[in-house]
């Protein structure tokens, strides 16, 4: 049913993980199931398998159709996320390239973090946002801004200190298929912690979504 080919060009998961697993294979895990979550709730990436991972991966297996909706990560899990990933480890329906730069730049240079560390960040929202185009009968969700330089930013209005220039935040434009409505909504039971929709200022012609540590939603038209 799934399509494993090339799935060693990124990561490769060779045991079962369970409650109180602990390794990388658990922090790649939680990276690609960070999306299903319930309704508020936000997954750790710390490398332990506890039971928010355990719910996580219950949904995710639920989503994908399997057999088995349990607790555990095995084969049939992983099979499921090698045939929706890339080489470079993002989902099949994300590219780096599309959060790239801003304000005619390119790279991930510039911001309030590390090259490195901007991309790290952006891994976990492109494996949210998967989740979130799923949920939506696999609709495409087109991105208007992502990563942002501090420079750029500022240029195009930014708030100060702007999640964008972290690379943990995203816009969600009006060409995406779903309704903007569909998208705050729907992004509430994927890990986003702040969502900014219809209504709230400068947000009527997109959905921004992002990870941050307490909870902002706001979309009063919706």
């Amino acid at each position: 049913m799934f399509d494993i080919s090339g799935s060693k060009n990124c990561f490769t998961w060779t045991r079962v993980l369970s409650q109180g697993a602990v390794g990388n294979d658990v922090t790649q895990l939680q990276i690609r199931v960070a999306g299903w979550v319930g309704v508020g709730e936000i997954l750790a990436v710390d490398g332990f398998f506890g039971p928010a991972t355990g719910a996580a991966v219950r949904r995710f297996k639920a989503g994908y159709g399997l057999q088995s909706t349990t607790e555990t990560a095995g084969p049939e899990t992983y099979a499921v996320i090698y045939s929706i990933q890339d080489a470079d480890c993002t989902p099949r329906h994300f590219s780096y390239a599309e959060f790239t730069g801003g304000c005619g730049e390119t790279g991930f240079f510039g911001g309030a973090v590390s090259g490195a560390t901007v991309q790290a960040n952006l891994l976990r929202v492109m494996w949210q946002l998967e989740a979130l185009r799923h949920k939506l009968g696999d609709r495409p969700i087109v991105i208007t801004s992502g990563f942002r330089s501090i420079g750029c930013n500022s240029r195009v209005g930014g708030a100060p200190n702007s999640l964008h220039t972290y690379g943990k935040a995203a816009d969600l434009g009006l060409a995406s298929a779903p309704t903007q409505c569909q998208l705050w909504r729907t992004a509430q039971s994927c890990g986003f912690r702040e969502i900014l929709g219809p209504g709230y200022p400068g947000h009527d012609d997109h959905v921004h979504v992002a990870n941050r540590d307490t909870r902002f939603w706001q979309a009063p038209d919706c």
